[in-house]
């Protein structure tokens, strides 16, 4: 699943995933996948505002990264 918790200093508090950028039917992101999400908790006074349409880019989830090296 993905942590709606944004990890910047944006002013965005929280975030819902809409769509995943580059997979046509995907139900998952993974760390490094670019997605669609809108703002649903934001800080005052801020320049991104609640309801707002923005691409993200998943840096950290609670699954853990399978790595598998040859």
């Amino acid at each position: 699943m993905i942590q709606p918790h944004v990890a910047d200093n944006s002013g965005t508090r929280e975030l819902m995933c809409i769509r995943i950028i580059g997979a046509s039917n995907r139900r998952y992101a993974h760390i490094g996948d670019v997605i669609v999400a809108v703002i649903k908790d934001a800080v005052p006074n801020m320049p991104l505002e609640r309801s707002e349409v923005v691409r993200a880019v998943i840096v950290r989830t609670c699954k853990n990264l399978n790595v598998t090296t040859v």
